[in-house]
């Protein structure tokens, strides 16, 4: 563990680079299933944040993409043609629209979750317990920028 503490640019790096490979594999897996629909990796990040938070608000979306609310129009338009998602006016305040994944992107979204699943549960099953927990709190401490 003291290794850790005399992280070298290199080795930061190294990391920074291995965080783009898993990235890039895991939803590079999905790829025919998502072309089939003509949909691209916005397309799939959206379906993930409604799927994960069904009833999410569109603002909850924009801030959770972190993306503008000009940049999330087309996906969303393509996503509700398709019958992908729907949106359902809120009972107490009729102004906000909750986005929820209609019966087709269910079963469109469980289809592309098996193809990244594998990848996933495959290289955690391989770990020892330790290695995953403490995998599971480091991605956490950089996405939420813990130091």
């Amino acid at each position: 563990m003291k290794q850790l503490l005399y992280l070298k640019d290199e080795q930061i790096k190294d990391f920074i680079q291995l965080i783009f490979y898993a990235y890039r594999e895991t939803f590079s897996d999905p790829k025919e299933i998502l072309a089939k629909k003509f949909f691209g990796p916005a397309h799939l990040r959206v379906l993930n944040l409604i799927e994960r938070n069904p009833g999410i608000s569109l603002g909850e979306l924009i801030f959770k993409l972190k993306v503008t609310k000009q940049s999330l129009n087309r996906v969303l338009r393509e996503l509700i043609k398709s019958k992908m998602i729907k949106q359902i006016k809120d009972d107490k305040d009729t102004r906000r629209k909750n986005l929820f994944l209609d019966k087709e992107g269910k079963v469109f979204f469980d289809k592309v979750y098996e193809t990244q699943k594998k990848r996933i549960f495959e290289a955690l099953k391989s770990s020892d317990p330790d290695s995953v927990l403490k995998f599971k709190e480091v991605l956490k401490k950089i996405i939420n920028g813990k130091r």
